[in-house]
C-alpha cells in the first residue's frame, strides 16, 4: 500500500530531476506554483492533504516522465542500477572535439559517473564551475543530458553555437528560422538567435541541487 510520504517523495525527486523545485515543478504543469509546497501536504486540523491525480498527471506530462518510471521514483529501492554516464566540464564542452554534430558525445578527454539506467544510452553530464549559474546551478552541480530527448517550450536546454558559445537557457520558441531563449536565473533575459548559428540543442533531463 503507498503512503502519503512516498508519493510526495516521488514528486519531490520528479522535480529534483527535472532540475526544479517544487513550486518550479507545479508552475511548469500549470498548477499553482503552491500546489506542491511541504505546507500544503497537512491540512490545518492535521490530517494528510494527498497531490490529486490530475496534479500528479500534469506533472508528469510537463517533465517528459512515463507512469512507470515515477512509479519507481516512489521507493528508491526500485530505481533501475545505475550505469557509466559520460562526464565533462561545462566550461570544457565548448571546446572542439567532444562533441560530433548532432550533438552526441564523442572522442576522448570525458570523465563517467554513475547514474541510474535509462532507456536513453546517450545521455552524458556536464559539472558547473564557479558561481556564474547560482542560484540555480552551483559549483560542482551536475547536469544531465539528452541529445535525443525532444525538446517543447518551456524546456531547459544545452545550447552550443557555432562559434563554440556553450550556454543553458530555457527555451521560449522555436521556428524555422530562429530559436528564442530566455536565461534561468533572470527571466526578463531573452535571446533570440539565427537557427544557422546553433550547432546543436539538447534537453537538460536532470539535475543535482
Amino acid at each position: 500500500m503507498l503512503s502519503h510520504a512516498q508519493i510526495w517523495s516521488a514528486l519531490d525527486r520528479l522535480a529534483e530531476r527535472a532540475g526544479l523545485s517544487v513550486s518550479g515543478l507545479a508552475k511548469k504543469a500549470g498548477l499553482d506554483p503552491t500546489t506542491f509546497n511541504k505546507s500544503k501536504r497537512i491540512t490545518p486540523d492535521g490530517r494528510p492533504r494527498w497531490p490529486s491525480t490530475e496534479s500528479v498527471s500534469k506533472s508528469l506530462a510537463a517533465t517528459g516522465c512515463s507512469v512507470e518510471a515515477f512509479v519507481q521514483l516512489i521507493d528508491e529501492d526500485a530505481l533501475p542500477p545505475s550505469r557509466a554516464v559520460p562526464l565533462l566540464g561545462f566550461d570544457e564542452a565548448g571546446g572542439d572535439g567532444y562533441f560530433d554534430d548532432n550533438g552526441f558525445p564523442t572522442g576522448k578527454g570525458w570523465d563517467e559517473i554513475p547514474f541510474p539506467a535509462t532507456n536513453d544510452d546517450r545521455t552524458y553530464a556536464l559539472e558547473i564551475a564557479g558561481s556564474a549559474m547560482e542560484p540555480i546551478y552551483r559549483d560542482g552541480a551536475i547536469v544531465v543530458v539528452s541529445p535525443a530527448a525532444s525538446i517543447r517550450r518551456g524546456d531547459r536546454v544545452v545550447v552550443k553555437t557555432r562559434a563554440g558559445e556553450m550556454m543553458i537557457r530555457e527555451l521560449r520558441r522555436r521556428t524555422a528560422k530562429t530559436i528564442e531563449l530566455r536565461a534561468i536565473d533572470t527571466p526578463h533575459d531573452e535571446r533570440s538567435l539565427p537557427v544557422r548559428d546553433i550547432a546543436w540543442i539538447a534537453r537538460v533531463m536532470w539535475a543535482s541541487q
